[in-house]
C-alpha cells in the first residue's frame, strides 16, 4: 500500500459550523480525526496527517509557500505522494508557486480542499479528498489541483466559482485528468532521470497593475520609489493599455526601465495569450523591452516573478526564464 503525507494547511474543508452564529469557525481537532471522519481513505493508502500551519488562505504568503516546499523535500524520500489541503481563494497560487520549487519531480503533489466544510452534511470535501488521496497513489509527476472530479495543473488553474462545487478552470490546457468509475489520464508527464530538488525561495518585490479606462498613472510613480523590482500590468485583451492623453502608460514604463525595474503585460482576458505584437500599444510596450506573459494564468504569472526574483539576480536570465516555461505554465 502506497504511503502518503497528508498536509494540513487549513482553509474551508476544516472549518466547523456554529449553529448558533450561522458563520464558519476554525476546526483545529479535524486534523487528528480526519482518517475517522472519512474511514474510506484507509482503504486507498497508509496515510500520515500532519498539520503544517492552520490558516485561512487569504492570509497564506511566500514564507508559507517556502514552508510547504521545504516539508515536501524533507519528506520526500519517505513517501509516495502528498496531498496538501489548502483555502480554495488562494490553492492556485501555492500551486503555482511549488511546481517551479520542485525539480525532477517523480511524484505526486495534489492540492485539494473544499467549497462546503467537510462537517456539513452536502459538502465536497470528501468526494475532493478521496479523489485527491488516489490520485496521489499513482505515477502522477506534477503538482496538481484537485477538485470536482478533474486533475488539473497547478499552475494553470484559476478560480472562477465562489459558491460553486465547480470551483476552478484551466482556461488554457486541458485538465490532466478526469475521474469516474476510473481515472482517466488524459495528459502524463514523463518521469524524469534527474535528482529531486527543492529551490524555494520568492521576493514580494512586485507590484501589479490593472488596468482600466480612465487610470491616472501619475498616482503610480511613488510607487516606483518602494524598491519594487518588476510591474506586472493586467492589460486588456491581448496586452493593450492607454497610449494617449492622460491615462497614457507610456511616461511610467518609461520610468520603470530607467530605475532597471522589469516590466511584463499580463492580460484580463483569462482565455488564449498576450500578444505584444498586434496592436499599437503591444509594439510599443515590445519595443520598449516589456516581457509578455503569453497564456499564463495571473496566479501563474505572480508566483513566477516572485520565484525568479528570489532565486536569480542576473537580469537576462530573471528575463529568459520567464519568457519560457519553467513547469509547463506557459505553452511557447
Amino acid at each position: 500500500m502506497k504511503r502518503i503525507l497528508l498536509l494540513q494547511t487549513g482553509g474551508t474543508i476544516a472549518m466547523g459550523i456554529r449553529k448558533d452564529k450561522e458563520r464558519e469557525v476554525s476546526n483545529k481537532a479535524f486534523t487528528h480525526n480526519l482518517i475517522s471522519m472519512i474511514p474510506q481513505l484507509r482503504e486507498l493508502a497508509d496515510i500520515t496527517v500532519k498539520e503544517l500551519f492552520f490558516k485561512d488562505s487569504s492570509d497564506i504568503d511566500p514564507n508559507d509557500w517556502q514552508l510547504l516546499a521545504t516539508e515536501i523535500a524533507n519528506e520526500y524520500a519517505n513517501f509516495d505522494g502528498f496531498v496538501v489541503l489548502h483555502g480554495t481563494d488562494t490553492m492556485a497560487y501555492s500551486a503555482s508557486a511549488l511546481s517551479y520549487c520542485f525539480r525532477n519531480l517523480n511524484k505526486p503533489v495534489i492540492f485539494t480542499g473544499s467549497q462546503v466544510p467537510l462537517s456539513v452534511l452536502r459538502s465536497d470535501a470528501g468526494r475532493n479528498l478521496i479523489n485527491a488521496v488516489q490520485m496521489a497513489t499513482i505515477a502522477f509527476h506534477e503538482v496538481g489541483i484537485c477538485f470536482s472530479d478533474k486533475i488539473f495543473r497547478g499552475n494553470r488553474c484559476t478560480k472562477v466559482s465562489i459558491s460553486d462545487f465547480n470551483a476552478y478552470s484551466s482556461p488554457n490546457f486541458p485538465p490532466l485528468a478526469e475521474i469516474g468509475l476510473n481515472i482517466d489520464l488524459r495528459i502524463m508527464s514523463s518521469p524524469s532521470a534527474g535528482t529531486f530538488r527543492s529551490k524555494a525561495a520568492f521576493s514580494d518585490e512586485i507590484l501589479v497593475i490593472r488596468v482600466y479606462p480612465g487610470i491616472n498613472p501619475t498616482h503610480l510613480f511613488p510607487l516606483l520609489e518602494s524598491g519594487i523590482k518588476a510591474v506586472i500590468i493586467s492589460a486588456f485583451g491581448s496586452g493593450n493599455f492607454p497610449v494617449t492623453g492622460n491615462s497614457s502608460m507610456i511616461p511610467f514604463l518609461e520610468a520603470c526601465f530607467k530605475k532597471n525595474i522589469f516590466v511584463a503585460i499580463a492580460s484580463q482576458a483569462t482565455h488564449d495569450s498576450v500578444d505584444l505584437n498586434k496592436y499599437e500599444s503591444g509594439r510599443l510596450a515590445r519595443d520598449m523591452g516589456c516581457m509578455s506573459a503569453g497564456d499564463m494564468t495571473m496566479e501563474a504569472t505572480i508566483t513566477k516573478m516572485m520565484y525568479l526574483l528570489g532565486n536569480y539576480t542576473n537580469p537576462h536570465q530573471i528575463r529568459d526564464k520567464f519568457m519560457h516555461s519553467i513547469a509547463g505554465e506557459l505553452t511557447v
